[in-house]
């Protein structure tokens, strides 16, 4: 009994401390309610809005505008000479899959085997990776983070069906807190007729003949077509009778939504025969499908256009595919997708550059592309390929707040990003580079 008295008496002691503490950290919550006043708003669904003021309650754009009242009780940012944007969105990377591509440790963006629909990205993002804080801090404020998707940071070899891609915020404590949606695409490597191989053991490239290389291809699409047809009759398996009529299948279960047309698949696909060729197939197999890569897709861009197909551009400032082909290539494309009424967006397709996807843009922008279609790759577009513009893209009453205010043009590579918004919050610009600039821009002078 003495003890629970004493039990029972520390607990009364401390539990004006524990209140205590609960109301300091109540107190201490960052503001949900902000005011962005006396800025250039780009709200991207019409003119410029000049000396506006945009206003952020509960993670959402309550309201944004020329003669917008700021509501009473909210932090109030003076943004006089600076503009706002929606955040930027690159399409295809591998945020929080993988980490450092040297240290297989740390790369997490395959799996074993060639056919893995039933993977979801969004389960193995890590939420602490370094990659996110220096993306962020370039303005971009929303990523697929997409599987087995090839780029410079992947790992292990890639397979046919990589997984399922997931749309995130690049913020957030857990990967519950940075979802906006779990599964946006499903993840296609489309095969291709390889002659040219390259072997490890004596570091040299082996010649294979074309018949051999096209019956492993053919080989490649007739197990890809078989996987299809399974999981389509799978799915109507699904929607008769109960769940001890046929043995569950989890790879066909994933990819029913895919072939009842509610989920899109993303296709890898760079050479104008192999694009052809994926597109007659999904066609055939009635996918909706969305063109990954592409860089020789102006080869077919009125097959694209005829046919609905959106592409994700690989970065602009890469080598042309062949040595043939002119240097501009991959810069001048997008002016001629966009002359052909193809919409596509802007990919990183990978972590160590997605900070420069503005860049990437901006490049095709020197070659042709409108300014206005360039800004719409890389925000609204992205949004509107992958069914989420109704959360992110553009500046609407409604949508979450995931904001940029900016010094200058996002496309630009001087300008500054001053305050970053993500579902409402502002969220921090520190990052490793930026402390490491710091760290030896202020390091000690050796003496004489």
């Amino acid at each position: 009994m003495k003890n629970i008295r004493t039990i029972l008496g520390l607990a009364f002691l401390t539990a004006p401390l524990g209140f205590f503490c609960l109301g300091a950290a109540a107190q201490s919550q960052p503001p949900s309610s902000f005011a962005i006043t006396h800025a250039k708003i780009y709200t991207l669904v019409g003119l410029p809005i000049e000396e506006g003021t945009l206003v952020i309650r509960d993670g959402k754009i309550a309201a944004v505008g020329a003669s917008v009242e700021v509501p009473a009780g909210v932090q109030v940012i003076d943004a006089k000479g600076l503009q706002v944007y929606p955040g930027l969105f690159d399409p295809v990377t591998q945020m929080g899959l993988s980490e450092i591509s040297a240290v297989n440790a740390t790369v997490d963006s395959t799996e074993t085997g060639a056919y893995n629909p039933d993977v979801v990205a969004a389960t193995a993002v890590s939420p602490s990776t370094e990659h996110i804080a220096v993306t962020r801090a370039s303005g971009i404020t929303e990523v697929l983070a997409v599987p087995d998707s090839g780029g410079f940071d992947t790992g292990g070899s890639r397979g046919v069906i990589g997984g399922q891609a997931s749309a995130i915020h690049l913020a957030g404590w857990t990967i519950n807190d940075m979802l906006i949606k779990k599964s946006v695409a499903m993840v296609i490597a489309w095969p291709e007729i390889e002659t040219r191989t390259f072997d490890f053991t004596t570091f040299s490239r082996k010649e294979k003949p074309f018949s051999e290389a096209k019956q492993e291809y053919e080989k490649q699409v007739n197990e890809l077509t078989d996987y299809i047809d399974r999981a389509r009759h799978y799915a109507q398996a699904m929607g008769h009778g109960g769940p001890s009529d046929f043995k569950r299948d989890l790879k066909l279960e994933a990819l029913a939504p895919v072939v009842r047309g509610q989920l899109p698949v993303l296709v890898f696909a760079d050479r104008a025969r192999d694009i052809r060729n994926a597109v007659e197939f999904c066609d055939k197999q009635k996918l909706k499908m969305i063109l990954a890569g592409g860089e020789e897709a102006y080869k077919v861009k009125d097959l694209l256009r005829s046919k609905g197909v959106p592409v994700i551009l690989r970065p602009t400032l890469t080598l042309p595919a062949e040595e043939d082909d002119a240097y501009d290539r991959l810069l001048s494309q997008p002016a001629e997708l966009a002359s052909a009424g193809v919409k596509f967006a802007f990919g990183s397709f990978d972590n160590s550059f997605a900070r420069r996807l503005g860049q990437q843009a901006a490049n095709a922008v020197a070659y042709g592309l409108p300014y206005d279609e360039a800004l719409k790759a890389v925000t609204i577009y992205p949004a509107e390929i992958f069914g989420v513009s109704d959360q992110v893209g553009t500046l609407e009453t409604g949508k979450i707040a995931n904001i940029i205010v900016t010094n200058g043009d996002p496309l630009e590579l001087t300008t500054e990003v001053k305050f970053l918004f993500i579902k409402g919050q502002q969220t921090s610009l520190d990052n490793r580079h930026l402390r490491l600039y710091e760290k030896y821009l202020n390091r000690p002078k050796a003496a004489n």
